[in-house]
């Protein structure tokens, strides 16, 4: 694991989504955080020492979901299908499907495998995956605000606030690709000039100012914190920086805009991944963050792990 010293950090942007507002100073106290997503290799070692079955292999108990079709109910993950047209970009079901049979053995759907993915980032892991994958290495997940400033690597931009990427303010530095993300016209066309289009091999790009590899890009990450909006600054006269916040409150991270029977708790995901694009999710940035509800896994999300400092 790479140490990461405590600091201080400018924790989000104005600049961009509205969940990252507002920008706020944060501090958090010396951490130790693995420095690439987990991979296949070290899934299938935890799987093999555990015995452990994802949510993704297993079946969903009805009770859970009132009122779900049965033929839903099965071992199950979404998969990224791009559409063959054109499709507005509000409707994320344009490409995303629930896929019989997805997992993390099998990332693209029953038919696949993982021959020459052993060192790319295992996907379709849902919270409490990541999470029983953590207590076996005798690790947890980072917090929003430890993996943020991993992700900054240090840097400040040249305007005197948080770099915009994990190693500066370019996305693409002197023409070069530094992070595993998509390039063309989401969802149609990808014209994989960074090399890859699903998952790369962690380490495939350069690594931050703290040795971190695909801080963004690649896949998203879980964190340790309930979703909930950023607060702003505490008055500095009074309290200073807020030194290591937990984020929310599990009851409070439901979206309030769902039906009640899929009100569930939703967790913070940071970084990005292979299927963020300007003109559609320009989320591959550290500041940027969304909510992922714990029982979900996707084809593009897995995890790290980090470790408070003894």
């Amino acid at each position: 694991m790479v140490p990461v010293a405590g600091g201080e950090f400018t924790m989000g942007s104005d600049r961009h989504y509205s969940e990252e507002a507002p920008a706020h100073r944060v501090a958090v106290s010396a951490f130790l955080i693995d420095p690439h997503p987990v991979t296949n290799d070290e899934f299938a070692a935890f799987a093999a020492a555990t015995g452990h079955v994802t949510a993704a292999e297993t079946a969903p108990d009805p009770a859970d979901y009132p009122g779900a079709d049965p033929a839903l109910l099965v071992p199950a993950s979404a998969v990224f299908t791009p559409p063959d047209r054109p499709v507005p970009l509000h409707d994320a079901y344009r490409w995303w499907s629930h896929v019989p049979g997805a997992d993390w053995r099998h990332p693209q759907g029953p038919d696949s495998g993982l021959d020459g993915l052993g060192d790319h980032p295992v996907v379709h892991i849902a919270l409490a995956d990541a999470e029983a994958y953590a207590a076996w290495a005798g690790k947890r997940l980072p917090t929003e605000a430890e993996w943020e400033y991993a992700a900054r690597g240090g840097l400040d931009s040249v305007t005197g606030s948080a770099a915009e990427y994990a190693w500066g303010d370019v996305l693409e530095p002197d023409g070069e690709h530094r992070a595993n993300v998509w390039q063309g016209d989401f969802p149609i066309v990808n014209d994989t000039a960074d090399g890859w289009y699903w998952t790369s091999p962690v380490g495939a790009f350069a690594p931050n100012g703290y040795g971190l590899s695909d801080m963004i890009g690649n896949v998203w990450e879980w964190t340790a914190d309930w979703w909930s909006a950023h607060r702003p600054d505490p008055s500095p006269a009074c309290c200073g920086a807020p030194l290591d916040p937990a984020g929310g409150k599990r009851l409070l991270s439901v979206d309030p805009a769902a039906p009640l029977a899929e009100r569930r708790p939703r967790k913070v995901m940071k970084g990005g991944s292979y299927l963020c694009a300007p003109n559609y999710c320009r989320r591959y940035r550290p500041a940027a963050r969304l909510p992922q509800a714990v029982d979900t896994s996707t084809c593009h999300l897995g995890f790290r792990c980090a470790r408070s400092e003894p």
